[in-house]
């Protein structure tokens, strides 16, 4: 299969990548948010200034009719003569119930503010002395929001504002507002188009790297950058299972090999002496011999492929019957005492050290299989031949929330290079090359170990080998 092609990074396929829209999407909601906190602000602080201008013309009223009610007229006039004579927004108008002004900085309104009480917004006209002569007299004009009144004494008051500053100042908030808003589209734009850059190249490592794989390249894994992200940690799992895969096809092709290698002398035997029992001149009892060589050699090699399609299925996590809740201990001192007999027939010697009530979810038939090959294990190569006092001890018990079996013999061992590779499939050491068999118990039971959950290991018994199982207790 050829290399996938690159990424066609257009506008119409971009948006049909999944982090492109959902980028997009969380953009639109944090621009959409953000603005609506902006505008919230900026509406919530002209209406407190417009507030605190109705307040400071309440106040002013206030004074001037507590004035209006303990003085007279012309001190009530000079006040406010001297309010409307200070800088600033101010609108101030005295007059008397003809419409006469008597003080103020506002000579002209409209004749329902005079006529009227109430609030009102009207454009007006002032003239505000700057060097203190008339003829430096300026005329200004605007907008105001005015308070007009009655006092007890029959004036008439108005108090107000000028507007111009307050929507000078909203105008800045509105420019402010937009400034903000484009402000933190462009950021969020900017910010969105790392993530999908960053995002897409990482995804592009993963799918370079499956390419790379499918196309036969089973070396190649998926790139880590360190950051210790979700990325890596996606990765790192597929590296894991990449690595597991490299290894079951790299087993798969070596069974295949060692299949092929040790079925075809046993296979090449059974055809010469069928061969041999046909001839002419071949009789009787040889034929007989021949047959029943035959039947031995075929049930060898049924056992063979029995071991390899068991050991398939465990692998797979299948198993030949249902997982329940078994006694270990009474499983292991059946196999102790089911094999006494033929360890003492072979000049040796078994002892047990079974620690009673050790309860597991397993599978019982595979358990006791997995057992019996490490008992048979130790009676075919943990046997002493120069002298005598070759023992077996089987032991279970458990330990910090663990249940271990071992299976110990006093014989020669196994070399510490070949601890490990004792649990492939055909493998045959150097000093077992005479014994028979096919060199699949260890396999079988280093994979009903694992479909268990558990881990096993050969380590050094000073003198002999021992085989350390190790079950997690669920």
């Amino acid at each position: 299969m050829t290399e996938s092609a690159p990424r066609n990074f257009s506008l119409r396929n971009l948006w049909r990548t999944t982090t492109v829209r959902l980028t997009a999407m969380f953009i639109a909601i944090f621009v959409g948010f953000a603005i609506v906190l902006l505008a919230l602000i900026a509406y919530q602080t002209s209406i407190q200034i417009q507030r605190e201008q109705f307040r400071e013309v309440e106040r002013e009223i206030t004074q001037i009719r507590l004035l209006a009610s303990r003085s007279g007229v012309r001190t009530l006039a000079f006040a406010v003569q001297r309010l409307a004579d200070r800088p600033g927004p101010g609108i101030y108008y005295l007059g008397d119930p003809t419409g006469m002004m008597i003080a103020g900085n506002v000579t002209e309104f409209p004749p329902a503010v005079l006529a009227e009480t109430g609030r009102f917004e009207l454009q007006y006209e002032r003239g505000r002395e700057i060097y203190g002569g008339p003829e430096d007299e300026v005329q200004t004009h605007g907008t105001a929001v005015v308070e007009s009144m009655e006092l007890s004494n029959g004036l008439r008051l108005v108090v107000g504002r000028d507007v111009g500053e307050r929507r000078g100042f909203n105008a800045i908030i509105l420019r402010t507002f937009f400034a903000g808003a484009v402000g933190i589209i462009l950021l969020s734009i900017l910010a969105g188009g790392f993530t999908v850059r960053y995002v897409l190249r990482r995804i592009d490592g993963i799918t370079g790297t499956s390419s790379k794989i499918m196309s036969g390249s089973l070396s190649e894994r998926v790139p880590v950058t360190g950051r210790n992200d979700e990325f890596d940690a996606v990765a790192t799992s597929l590296n894991a299972m990449l690595e597991r895969i490299e290894k079951l096809m790299i087993g798969l092709k070596e069974v295949t090999d060692n299949v092929a290698h040790d079925l075809k002398t046993p296979l090449t035997r059974l055809r010469n002496r069928a061969e041999a029992a046909l001839r002419d001149n071949a009789d009787p009892e040889t034929q007989r011999a021949a047959l029943e060589t035959t039947i031995a050699e075929s049930d060898q090699l049924i056992r063979t492929f029995n071991a390899l399609l068991l050991i398939a299925r465990a692998e797979a996590g299948t198993s030949t019957g249902s997982f329940s809740d078994i006694d270990l201990s009474e499983v292991v001192a059946d196999v102790a005492e089911l094999y006494t007999p033929v360890v003492e027939d072979a000049g040796m010697e078994l002892e047990t050290a079974v620690e009673p009530g050790l309860k597991l979810h397993a599978n019982r038939e595979l358990i006791g299989q997995a057992l019996v090959n490490l008992v048979e294990n130790a009676i075919k190569y943990g046997h002493i031949e120069e002298r005598e006092g070759g023992r077996i001890i089987v032991s279970a018990r458990s330990e910090a929330g663990r249940i271990i079996i071992e299976v110990a013999d006093n014989g020669p061992g196994i070399p510490d290079a070949d601890r490990a590779r004792v649990f492939e499939r055909f493998a045959r050491l150097e000093a077992s090359r005479t014994e028979p068999g096919a060199g699949l118990g260890l396999a079988l039971v280093s994979a009903v170990v694992r479909l268990h959950g558990g881990d096993i290991v050969f380590e050094d018994n000073a003198p002999g080998a021992r085989a350390v199982i190790t079950f997690p207790v669920r």
